[in-house]
């Protein structure tokens, strides 16, 4: 499903160069739950946005469910983000004024979805993460792991092939990052590809594979199972 090889990206700051990452090989095969752990600098974010179609990557090859991403215009690149991936956030990114369903069908509005299926469609994913009732709340009106139920429903609303999450428990009590991370293999265990960016052992663990990062390397034997 994601094949990276010699994977490199540079940020020029005025007059410096800073190499993140520098020469990064992994797979990620279809149906995979697998976490990419780091310390903080050590590439995991910016590998995250190239594995996003949000960044784009100076040199390697990534191949995204056997298409190559080398080269994609801003709107291809959008075409593709909508076809195979969803996103989740540690900060949630659920926008303040609009209720659970209208965040999860939103999505759905980009594709030209029709009003009447785009709310069947939010009420059924709500539903599957527990949260029906709250379907008319609003942010606000909901705690963290409310939030980061409605933004994985959100993710799913299109139909993805692969779920990209970032710190997805980062900004949960550790009893509440349990019941998303529940859901999330739950998800997994019906076939969904995932990749899981965090910095806490016990998420990592809750993964079938975990790859380590280092200096802008995937480490040498730390590509490893759970």
């Amino acid at each position: 499903m994601i094949h990276l090889q010699g994977i490199t990206k540079s940020y020029t700051t005025g007059a410096q160069s800073l190499q993140v990452l520098k020469g990064v090989d992994l797979r990620v095969e279809a149906g995979e739950l697998v976490a990419i752990m780091g310390s903080s600098g050590s590439g995991k974010s910016t590998l995250l946005n190239i594995l996003g179609l949000l960044d784009a990557y100076d040199g390697g090859q990534y191949q995204l469910d056997g298409r190559d991403m080398a080269g994609l215009s801003e709107r291809r690149a959008a075409e593709m983000r909508r076809e195979m991936l969803g996103f989740v956030f540690q900060s949630f990114n659920l926008i303040n004024f609009k209720s659970a369903a209208e965040n999860v069908s939103l999505p759905l509005y980009y594709q030209q979805v029709p009003r009447k299926e785009r709310t069947r469609r939010a009420h059924e994913l709500l539903d599957r993460v527990g949260l029906l009732d709250w379907a008319d709340h609003l942010p606000s009106q909901l705690s963290g792991g409310q939030k980061q139920r409605v933004a994985i429903a959100r993710a799913l609303a299109a139909k993805p092939r692969v779920i990209l999450a970032d710190e997805p428990t980062g900004a949960l009590d550790s009893s509440t990052s349990e019941d998303v991370m529940v859901l999330l293999k739950e998800l997994n265990a019906e076939g969904m590809t995932m990749v899981v960016v965090t910095h806490e052992n016990e998420i990592a663990r809750a993964c079938g594979r975990t790859i380590r990062l280092r200096d802008g390397l995937v480490e040498t034997g730390m590509d490893v199972g759970a």
